[in-house]
């Protein structure tokens, strides 16, 4: 089979990696199915930071500026494709364990443990998975690290054309021949080129994405002279009534025994990671930002927030770039004819979800089980049965995936309302409301469990007993 992914991001190249993993063999080889990403920009797993100042890139590289949390059903995907993969990312991530929630005035409002109580026996090894926070550039590297590079080329796709009578077509902004491939997986994000080929009669995107009137600012510190002010393995949420601050440990102490492993929380490096979300109506032009101001503006917001760790951010941090909050309308189908979108290109999430990478993983992994399975059933040299196994793979992953994904973006959207502008009532009831929930931390705690705890693998091998 020949399979082409758009996209070079997390995305993309989880999902070759998927790929290379589960689907079946013909013999011995394990050339038998061509596999190639398409990716517009340098995605060199070699290029440095100084690289990366000469020319635009894909936001999955970047080296400075971009956070992430890869929640424990996240790094159950992980686990399960590879497990030095997962002990790579742990070791330049630092493990998570508890979220912080806080007011503008350093008053601790609620805590929520990530992992539920452990039943292995005392003194045991933890059997669950923290949180593992790092940098977006740091994830993106370890996936790509293990594709060679004779499997991404950088090309600009301007088309994707689905063909129900045959093979569907790549055309490319340069003018070079288009690529005909039997399944085309777009990976390439919200504002996905991918996603037209499943509306061909259309002359404009139908389900554009929707900017949802907020923006997020971050980047890393060093984290010298913070140890005592920012709790071992936390996340910190801070809420206040113009704007919402985060910050955590981004990477373990080198000397730590326990770096690589995702169930321990180890001592915290050098570095702190940090973010602040607030609203702006009209979605900002990244050609033409000032920088500059955006860093005033950041001071200002923040300038009478009594929280230490904000104060020395806010002194020393210099804003790079601005990552506006876009979503996805509903999406009828996630597939037309051998063409199939995963992650943001189905369903961008907002950050408030804390699942972003997390869903494009689940994405990845049971889009992929359902085409091992599908393909392992027919006759995979016969075009006709091998289209027929993309379809029947793709709807068993659309109808797995799409309520889980619809459930979380509809969660995070009400909790995005309190990173936006409010009066001082309703900014102290909200700080009330957490106040009390936290009185009851199980209750408090149930929610994000039960998205935490959730293993797509088995509800794929569900999915398949009941097919067979």
């Amino acid at each position: 089979m020949k399979i082409a992914i758009i996209g070079g991001g997390i995305a993309g190249c989880a999902v070759y990696l998927e790929l290379k993993k589960h689907l079946p063999k013909n013999g011995e080889s394990a050339e038998d199915h061509e596999i190639t990403i398409y990716e517009a920009y340098d995605t060199g797993k070699d290029v440095t930071s100084d690289d990366r100042e000469e020319g635009p890139t894909h936001s999955s590289t970047l080296v400075v500026g971009g956070g992430l949390g890869i929640a424990p059903n996240g790094l159950g995907v992980i686990q399960r494709l590879d497990e030095a993969l997962l002990r790579d990312v742990t070791r330049g991530g630092y493990v998570i364990s508890r979220y912080n929630m806080k007011n503008k005035n350093g008053s601790l409002l609620m805590c929520i443990d990530i992992k539920s109580p452990d039943t292995s026996e005392p003194g045991s090894p933890s059997k669950k998975l923290n949180m593992v926070a790092s940098s977006r550039h740091w994830f993106w590297r370890c996936l790509r690290t293990r594709i060679p590079d004779t499997a991404i080329v950088n090309k600009r796709v301007s088309q994707v054309t689905a063909n129900p009578e045959g093979r569907n077509t790549v055309q490319f902004v340069d003018g070079s021949d288009p690529v005909e491939a039997d399944l085309v997986i777009g990976a390439d994000g919200v504002k996905s080129i991918t996603k037209r080929a499943l509306f061909p009669d259309a002359a404009e995107d139908p389900y554009p994405p929707h900017y949802e009137g907020l923006v997020g600012i971050g980047g890393f510190i060093p984290a010298a002279g913070l140890e005592g002010l920012v709790e071992k393995g936390s996340m910190n949420f801070i809420s206040g009534g113009n704007g919402f601050f985060g910050y955590f440990f981004s990477e373990s102490h080198p000397s730590d025994p326990n770096r690589e492993s995702p169930y321990v929380v180890s001592e915290p490096g050098d570095t702190l990671a940090w973010w602040s979300t607030y609203e702006i109506k009209e979605c900002p032009n990244r050609n033409n930002l000032d920088l500059a101001d955006i860093s005033r503006q950041l001071r200002e917001r923040h300038a009478q927030w009594k929280d230490p760790v904000i104060q020395r951010v806010i002194e020393s941090a210099r804003v790079t770039n601005m990552y506006p909050t876009w979503t996805s309308p509903p999406l009828p189908s996630w597939e037309r004819d051998g063409v199939v979108l995963l992650g943001d290109a189905a369903h961008a999430l907002p950050s408030t979800s804390g699942q972003g990478v997390s869903q494009v993983l689940e994405d990845c992994e049971s889009f992929t089980l359902f085409l091992a399975h599908q393909l392992a059933r027919r006759d995979s040299s016969n075009p006709t049965t091998q289209r027929q196994a993309i379809t029947k793979a793709a709807r068993q992953y659309m109808d797995l995936r799409k309520p889980r994904v619809t459930e979380i973006l509809e969660s995070a959207k009400k909790i995005q309302n309190s990173k936006r502008d409010m009066g001082i009532i309703r900014e102290y009831a909200m700080y009330s409301f957490f106040k009390l929930l936290g009185l009851f931390p199980n209750m408090a705690a149930k929610p994000t469990r039960k998205i935490y705890e959730y293993n797509v693998a088995d509800q794929v091998a569900e999915v398949i007993a009941s097919d067979s």
